[in-house]
């Protein structure tokens, strides 16, 4: 290929018939990604892959090689992984795709010191800067013709390329009241936009408000009719507020951010498949409770759970991830025993770091006998309890089970269920952890026990936030 020689891939059809993409001396990298040499796009790109072939160059020629794209590459009809294209090659990027042929262009650009201006055009008889762009693009093509016969050839180019210009300036003076007319427009647009975005963050305002007015009514309504009134009433403001936010509008404006602690018991709840639009507040009350009292009177304890962060806690977050489950789960055994292997046995005949019962102990394969038990054993309680925790999941269902799990961990399955029973009628609502909670049908003891484990989580999450 002779030096100065440029190639270009050429589209052959569609929307961009005749847009020419330049090609590397080396490889070419053809594509939908933006850093692609040659960046397909438009609406006739759906075969397309990110990052679909590429193109080198070789002496005087060129290979293909498909980047392992979706669609395939295609030369002359034929799908390959890797191909050479000749002059008249037609290179398809998937089988209906967009096709292209390699075009050349001899010769190095013309100096500027060669370059034609248009005043020898005009010098030559012919005005090209006047008129209608038909009559400018006639008037190019007579100058260039007469250019050679007077035998300065090889200035077509130069010619049209200044026709293009005054083309172009043409149309910049044409087109400046439709660009003022476009600016009004665009600020009408954005101004009814943040208008718009304005009125929906009020309205969601005014929703929050009865939300926190209803959750109020909720901590002092008597079990009964009155809290189904107003837990349906509720439903009904939540779904309004989260249609509010998958607004695409309302995504683009600033709003008020919440408090720390409620933001991260929204990630943790999503992590563990339990969100929900409004937590109560008295739960995030219970929560920031237990902070507080794990950074005073309870403080030792969590800092000498927290010292094993590279045993202790790595070992449990460790098997937690190989069956499956939230590693925040891990935090457990700080509220249980505080991550203590030799704490002593409880009135309820709880051991080891996880707390099992002897009884639950053996029902998942640990020993538990005069000689030996295996409830003090890190790695071995911490797969049993693994097991128990998964069994509970299971047990409860989809939607807020994991809370629900936690909740039968500490007062029982059996319990929880019972205390369900009795207060409960919808089986759909039994396995809705914040009905239960709302309504109060958890035994106290279990309904403070879940915050409490969520203050240990949040605290492990951000130990420096809360001065650990």
């Amino acid at each position: 290929m002779q030096e100065g020689n440029k190639a270009s891939l050429l589209c052959r059809g569609g929307a961009r018939a005749g847009v020419c993409y330049p090609l590397r001396d080396g490889v070419t990298r053809v594509g939908r990604a933006p850093d692609n040499d040659a960046i397909i796009d438009g609406p006739e790109t759906a075969m397309v892959s990110q990052y679909h072939c590429e193109i080198v160059r070789e002496g005087e020629g060129f290979r293909v090689r498909d980047c392992k794209s979706r669609n395939g590459t295609w030369v002359d009809g034929e799908r390959v992984e890797e191909a050479a294209l000749g002059p008249k090659s037609v290179l398809r990027l998937g089988q209906q795709g967009p096709e292209f042929e390699i075009v050349l262009r001899e010769g190095a650009p013309e100096p500027l010191g060669q370059t034609v201006e248009m005043a020898a055009a005009t010098a030559a008889g012919v005005g090209i800067g006047s008129g209608t762009h038909d009559e400018m693009l006639s008037a190019a093509v007579h100058s260039a013709r007469l250019k050679r016969a007077q035998g300065a050839g090889g200035q077509t180019m130069t010619i049209m390329r200044e026709v293009l210009h005054e083309a172009l300036r043409d149309i910049h003076r044409r087109n400046r009241t439709v660009r003022w007319v476009l600016v009004v427009a665009l600020l009408v647009v954005t101004g009814a936009g943040i208008w718009k975005v304005v009125t929906m963050d009020g309205e969601k305002r005014a929703i929050d408000a009865r939300i926190l007015g209803l959750e109020a009514e909720l901590q002092k309504a008597q079990q009964g009719t009155d809290q189904e009134r107003l837990i349906s009433q509720l439903s009904g403001y939540q779904e309004q507020a989260q249609a509010l936010q998958r607004s695409l509008l309302y995504r683009l404006g600033p709003h008020d951010a919440e408090d720390f602690v409620t933001r991260e018991l929204r990630e943790v709840m999503a992590e563990f498949g339990a969100e929900v639009y409004s937590i109560p507040p008295d739960f995030v009350e219970r929560v920031n409770h237990y902070i507080e009292q794990d950074r005073g009177p309870d403080r030792p304890n969590i800092v000498h759970a927290l010292d094993q962060s590279g045993t202790g806690l790595a070992t449990i977050r460790g098997i937690l991830k190989g069956q499956q489950m939230p590693e925040d789960l891990a935090y457990i055994p700080i509220v249980e025993s505080a991550m203590a292997e030799d704490v002593e046995e409880s009135a309820a005949g709880a051991a080891g770091p996880w707390q099992m019962t002897a009884a639950t102990a053996r029902a998942y394969g640990l020993k538990v006998d005069g000689a030996v038990d295996e409830r003090k054993d890190l790695v071995k309680s911490t797969a049993a309890s693994c097991r128990y925790l998964k069994d509970l999941i299971l047990d409860f269902g989809s939607g807020s089970s994991v809370m629900l799990a936690l909740a039968a961990y500490n007062g029982g399955a059996g319990k929880v269920k019972q205390a369900v029973a009795r207060t409960v009628k919808d089986p759909i609502q039994q396995r809705n952890f914040w009905y239960l909670y709302r309504t109060r049908a958890l035994p106290v003891e279990t309904s403070e026990y879940v915050p409490k484990v969520f203050a240990a989580i949040l605290i492990g999450r951000n130990p420096k936030k809360f001065g650990f």
